[in-house]
């Protein structure tokens, strides 16, 4: 901790080369995490694991808010790949829905352009150029952010996922320090050979203060808490809408009227607020009670919410802080 007792916040920029880490990098974007029940900084930006050796540990394993990446210089490139945070955490929202990126550049001025929130999740050919503010359209449909050209120049691939092999049981009274909870997500840079491991990452503290934590670290398939089972794929939408500013407030857990089914919305649903929801059990429509009416089904926002019920420590609600876009 600070000596002010404030948590300390992520390293601002990382000069990172990979020849110095043989033994792999990968790269996330990150956000806090969709349980929270620790006293840790929030965790924004671009989330980096490194290693000196294969399989060895982590020399690395920290959140930054930029990246700069020495590469040989060319006419693309004066030398160096910058990755942003807000491009990062974009990317993840895309990847996660299933959207594949693409590079765009203002026809007038040439500035990278990101897709952000509603537009990270929606293909489009017009966009409106961050740089110099005029409209502008791509020759095709499609979803922009600068990363793409940074893979690109990289040498990434398409990602290979695999299942996590590790199952967790645990209560949460045995971790006083508390735990945190994310959906895997597909990296934006994995220069190791592995697959990378699919599932549902756990921290769990022994104590407040450890800065790393002793308890858990590390990526399950199946994880039940409290007797609760968590289910990934809720686990990882849920992450990724809390992501998108326009959605706040609509994600909630809707239950079937007809056969008492929590609902999950899936595919276009999944980011798109709307009246009417299906229900995938029994077909019948309804929608959801109160003032909010377009809403967004998914059982996480009820389940972290009774495991809440059970944390030695208050459950956090962290905010990216990120603005909705209009344009």
């Amino acid at each position: 901790m600070a000596a002010d007792d404030e948590p300390i916040a992520p390293e601002d920029t990382l000069d990172l080369d990979f020849r110095c880490y043989p033994g792999g990098i990968a790269l996330w974007g990150s956000v806090p995490a969709v349980y929270d029940t620790t006293n840790k900084p929030i965790d924004r930006g671009i989330h980096v694991h490194a290693r000196l050796e294969k399989s060895g540990v982590k020399v690395i394993d920290r959140t930054y808010r930029k990246l700069r990446i020495p590469l040989a210089k060319d006419l693309l490139s004066d030398g160096w790949a910058e990755v942003d945070e807000i491009d990062a955490i974009n990317y993840m929202v895309s990847a996660v829905f299933g959207f594949q990126t693409i590079t765009v550049n203002c026809t007038y001025c040439g500035f990278p352009h990101l897709d952000r929130d509603w537009f990270a999740v929606h293909a489009h050919r017009r966009h409106q150029c961050h740089g110099c503010g005029k409209q502008f359209s791509d020759s095709g449909a499609g979803v922009g952010n600068p990363l793409a050209t940074v893979r690109h120049m990289l040498g990434a691939q398409k990602p290979k996922l695999a299942p996590a092999k590790k199952k967790v049981k645990f209560k949460q009274r045995d971790f006083p320090g508390g735990i945190q909870i994310w959906g895997s997500n597909p990296a934006i840079l994995w220069t190791s050979a592995r697959a990378e491991e699919d599932g549902i990452h756990v921290h769990a503290f022994k104590t407040a203060d450890e800065e790393m934590p002793s308890g858990l670290d590390d990526t399950f398939t199946e994880v039940e808490i409290d007797g609760v089972v968590l289910n990934a794929t809720h686990v990882r939408a849920f992450m990724a809408q809390s992501a998108m500013p326009h959605l706040e407030g609509r994600v909630l857990d809707l239950v079937c009227p007809g056969c008492g089914d929590h609902h999950f919305d899936e595919g276009e649903h999944a980011f798109t607020p709307h009246i009417e929801h299906r229900c995938g059990s029994c077909g019948l429509s309804f929608g959801a009670r109160g003032q909010m009416k377009k809403t967004i089904a998914n059982p996480f926002a009820g389940v972290r919410q009774a495991l809440a019920t059970l944390a030695p420590n208050p459950l956090r609600n962290d905010k990216l802080g990120l603005r909705p876009e209009t344009i």
